[in-house]
């Protein structure tokens, strides 16, 4: 009896700051993986999540918002994390808000074009129009000047139109043997998770400004029996901004790790330990040197 044949290869999910990019990977995979936030820019890093079904293998690759003016080297780094998540995929998955196409979509379009990449435009939070009809002059607008693998409507916060998007990238994947194994989602270290999970709290909890400012790097991590320590320090870059983060009494920063302790503890399945600082390190939103301890730097 002849094996099926197995099928697997790169997606790079692509799109300019805040069109639910990570979203859309959590809801690909049934988990949360990549951090979300209605702030944009909350993805700095390369996200690699693979989802396996049947005999076909998608490995995604979640990339930061694209930026066409870069304000300082964190935002450059992040640029250039998107143009390095290009150089091996087989598809690009194109997220765009389907109320209108935006300049900075129109700029990740040509980047993609100028790879050579077929382009799967996934039209996102199609819910937000009055009627799917709404869509039909965008995609007719689109369709006649563009070129596209498939326009795909979808919804990534209820899950509309993904199982569509994704069938279609399972079409598309070539003949080759699995990457990972079927039920590794991700090649991220638990550790990472740890930060980016803590990094979610002060956006959440911090205003508009600030959280661009921080960051989180782990210090310790070990498991002990059925318990995680974790030792992580809050980077910010002026002392003004160490003061906020901590709150009146060091109220927000204890509401800041419990949450994050919280959601730790769900994502490893075991009692956590978290112990978490927070420090100035000037200027580091412009230090290339200072990205390498975070895994940003080149």
């Amino acid at each position: 009896m002849t094996s099926p044949v197995e099928r697997c290869g790169l997606v790079a999910i692509v799109g300019r700051a805040n069109v639910g990019k990570s979203t859309l990977l959590n809801c690909i995979l049934g988990q949360k993986l990549s951090i979300t936030s209605r702030k944009p820019q909350t993805t700095r890093y390369q996200i690699l999540g693979v989802k396996t079904a049947d005999h076909t293998q998608l490995v995604f690759v979640d990339t930061p918002g694209w930026q066409r003016h870069p304000k300082n080297e964190l935002n450059r780094q992040m640029n250039r994390q998107v143009r390095h998540a290009l150089g091996d995929v087989d598809r690009a998955v194109l997220v765009a808000d389907a109320r209108y196409w935006h300049a900075d979509d129109q700029t990740v379009y040509q980047m993609l074009s100028d790879a050579g990449l077929p382009i799967v435009l996934a039209l996102n939070k199609h819910d937000l129009l009055k009627s799917k009809a709404d869509l039909l002059p965008l995609i007719a607008q689109l369709s006649a000047d563009k070129e596209f693998a498939a326009i795909i409507p979808i919804c990534a916060r209820t899950g509309s139109g993904v199982d569509d998007l994704v069938n279609e990238l399972s079409r598309a994947m070539p003949e080759r043997a699995h990457l990972y194994p079927h039920d590794q989602i991700t090649d991220r270290p638990e550790r990472f998770f740890a930060s980016e999970i803590i990094r979610e709290k002060t956006l959440r909890f911090l205003g508009d400004e600030l959280p661009y400012r921080t960051t989180v790097l782990i210090d310790d991590f070990k498991d002990e029996d059925n318990l995680t320590s974790i030792l992580a320090t809050i980077w910010v870059e002026r002392d003004s901004q160490k003061s906020i983060v901590i709150g009146k009494d060091g109220e927000l920063l204890k509401r800041i790790s419990t949450e994050a302790r919280q959601d730790l503890e769900q994502l490893l399945q075991r009692r956590v330990f978290l112990r978490v600082w927070v420090k100035t390190r000037r200027g580091w939103t412009d230090s290339a040197e200072a990205m390498q301890p975070l895994g940003l730097g080149d």
